[in-house]
């Protein structure tokens, strides 16, 4: 299941990428906001941070307009790494070099297209498991960098 979230910035993207999932038969779970009334986007981030990091969702997408805020949020939670993407060649190195679990998108920052094929790729693309990338990932857990 991915655990989706984004704040009002980023609620049109939010609906365009769920769906996309929807078509696709990709189980989600929305985590808010569910409308474009002023909001602030780290209820949002966190809530979909803590349902990774639990084991609740195997990957998170969150949005806020321009994806920075949401993905310093995200990264607050513990055993989440949370990258923001604004081309697929981003999408894919994440996944491949850090083994990324939640993905941040700008609403403000790319079109609908765009992120359908960022959010593709980022479902698609396994970690490499190459040792060093393993061990650097590693290093970001223990807090040892």
């Amino acid at each position: 299941m991915i655990g989706l979230g984004s704040d009002h910035g980023g609620y049109d993207l939010k609906m365009a990428v769920i769906a996309h999932l929807a078509e696709q038969g990709i189980a989600y779970k929305d985590f808010g906001t569910y409308d474009k009334k002023s909001c602030d986007y780290p209820e949002y981030g966190r809530a979909v941070a803590e349902a990774v990091a639990s084991g609740e969702c195997e990957k998170g997408i969150v949005i806020c307009t321009t994806g920075i805020g949401i993905s310093i949020v995200a990264n607050k939670v513990e055993g989440i790494r949370c990258a923001l993407c604004w081309d697929v060649s981003g999408a894919k190195l994440t996944r491949l070099h850090n083994d990324a679990n939640v993905l941040a998108l700008g609403g403000g920052m790319i079109g609908e297209n765009v992120a359908r094929d960022i959010v593709d790729t980022f479902l698609q693309t396994p970690f490499s498991g190459e040792e060093k990338h393993s061990r650097r990932i590693g290093k970001i857990e223990k807090g040892s960098c």
